[in-house]
């Protein structure tokens, strides 16, 4: 098992992240919000962020923090939490403003109008750390408690 720890600590970082999105959206909104499971986008933590880094603290744990592997894969997590907290925070930003232009032109009775956008794509700031924390919490445990 422990050849594939790089595989097995960010699919379940992954997993986690997107459990605990399940669970403080459920509580929130009072009902089981099942679409969390599967769709990574938006919310907290960041389960891009949180697969990409945990592998990057994996590498840093067991290839040492001073390797090339470790090298290339912190500036994958870096353009990962770049991508999450400027890009896709963009872009969530625009399909709002689109969603609501779209409601204000087209009745809800009018069947061609744009279809829904989806709004939950990208990350504040906090959302990247909490993904890096549990990350780098993850990779800590199965580095010095599982493997």
């Amino acid at each position: 098992m422990e050849e594939y720890k790089y595989l097995i600590v960010p699919l379940t970082t992954l997993l986690i992240a997107q459990l605990i999105k399940f669970i403080f959206e459920s509580i929130n909104d009072n009902e089981l919000k099942w679409g969390r499971l599967f769709n990574g986008s938006g919310g907290m933590p960041s389960s891009h962020g949180s697969f990409s880094f945990s592998l990057t603290m994996m590498i840093g744990l067991n290839e040492g923090f001073s390797s090339v592997l470790f090298a290339i894969a912190l500036i994958f997590s870096l353009i990962v939490a770049y991508d999450a907290i400027g890009i896709r925070l963009e872009s969530e930003k625009h399909a709002q403003a689109l969603n609501q232009i779209s409601k204000q032109i087209f009745s809800k009775n009018y069947k061609e109008g744009f279809a829904h956008l989806k709004e939950e794509l990208g990350h504040t700031i906090l959302e990247i750390v909490g993904a890096y924390i549990l990350a780098t919490t993850s990779a800590l445990i199965f580095t010095y408690v599982i493997f």
